[in-house]
């Protein structure tokens, strides 16, 4: 396994990541962080080094640069940050570490918005997408766009964002599954809930890269 630093180059700016892969990489995932998170997010590089440990290559990226971040509203610029992801995922597929692996997006809280609109932007060529206490609210004119099979990972706690979820799930004509963590809040943060997450988001990967990879 190797973990490296890279820099980014979409049109308007340069953005920096951390690109990890383990020995024979089954796939990529991609991690769309929450408003105001960044790549050294705690939660996100908590499952992405379970993802890891399962054979699953990590890309944690900002968004936004440190001064665009510096702008309050930038945080929450749905469509900035969808364009971003969708730049960063067209550079990913042309990089010699990457280019023939199965592609999926990890989105967490606003940073699932952003996911599942440059999923449906991919059509097929995103393998899965995962969300995480996720606001799919804000890209319900695309989700009946997606074809990425999306799981759906909430608190039961978290009782605002279920019903957004159930709301999304609803509109979802993808392969789709809806989980609810018993006893975990928005953020995860109860003893073994966010473990929970990682290994309910690396079988979901897992599955649909290895499906994947059968038809290429």
């Amino acid at each position: 396994m190797f973990t490296k630093e890279i820099n980014i180059n979409v049109k308007d700016t340069t953005l920096e990541g951390n690109l990890t892969i383990p020995a024979n990489p089954k796939g990529l995932v991609i991690f769309s962080h929450g408003s105001g998170s960044s790549r050294f997010s705690p939660r996100n590089n908590f499952v992405a080094n379970i993802l890891q440990t399962k054979g699953i290559a990590t890309l944690l990226f900002d968004l936004l640069t440190e001064r665009e971040d510096s702008v309050y509203q930038n945080r929450f610029d749905i469509n900035k940050l969808t364009k971003r992801l969708i730049e960063t995922t067209q550079w990913i597929y042309h990089q010699d570490d990457t280019l023939k692996l199965p592609i999926g997006y990890f989105g967490a809280s606003t940073g699932a918005a952003s996911a599942l609109r440059a999923a449906a932007f991919f059509g097929n060529s995103i393998s899965a997408v995962v969300s995480r206490g996720g606001r799919p609210d804000l890209a319900l004119n695309e989700l009946d766009e997606v074809k990425a099979p999306t799981l759906l990972l909430v608190g039961g706690l978290d009782t605002e964002v279920i019903w957004l979820n159930q709301k999304a799930y609803e509109q979802l004509e993808c392969q789709k599954k809806l989980e609810i963590v018993p006893g975990a809040s928005h953020l995860f943060e109860e003893p073994g809930k966010l473990e929970s997450v990682a290994y309910l988001a690396a079988e979901w990967f897992d599955k649909w890269f290895e499906k994947t990879q059968e038809y290429v």
